[in-house]
């Protein structure tokens, strides 16, 4: 080969070098738990490209708020300011799932994937979420409101140990 043409093979390779895409950013566990901050213990991992935030939830609470607690948990995290930070701060987060348990038991989860809601559904869950949390207590049916909307828009899975009526 010339040296004009071995110059413009290494070039060439070059370029193809320099385009190849970085791999998109994943949060690491402890940021996952950083990002939602609770009273509650948390722990979190990830798993392939979706975020896991772990949520313990007390007994009492579920004895006290029967099915409709077991099936909010996951919702009152995942349409949350936090949870559509770690979206804009992660490009390559695909989805996030959160799981709340009682010990080693799960009593729900639910999957949120990174393009299910738009803007204005954003804001609306937002909206939704930060009633129940502020009110959900006196008024159950703002609960029960975020429960119909985590259903629409997340794939989700209830223990029937604990949301069976």
């Amino acid at each position: 080969m010339t040296g004009s043409r071995t110059t413009l093979l290494v070039a060439a390779l070059g370029l193809l070098v320099g385009c190849a895409r970085p791999e998109p950013a994943l949060p690491v566990a402890d940021a996952i738990v950083e990002a939602f901050q609770s009273e509650r213990p948390l722990s979190g991992e990830v798993r392939g490209n979706v975020a896991v935030l772990y949520v313990e939830q007390s007994v009492q609470q579920l004895r006290r708020g029967g099915n409709l607690w077991a099936k909010v948990g996951p919702y009152i995290f995942l349409f949350s300011t936090e949870a559509r930070g770690l979206f804009e701060g992660y490009p390559g987060l695909a989805g996030i799932r959160v799981e709340t348990r009682v010990g080693d038991a799960t009593v729900a989860s639910a999957v949120l994937l990174r393009d299910e809601l738009s803007d204005l559904q954003w804001r609306r869950s937002l909206n939704i979420a930060g009633l129940a949390r502020r009110d959900g207590t006196n008024r159950m049916t703002l609960l029960e409101d975020l429960v119909r909307w985590g259903e629409d828009h997340t794939l989700y899975d209830y223990n029937e140990r604990y949301t069976r009526r």
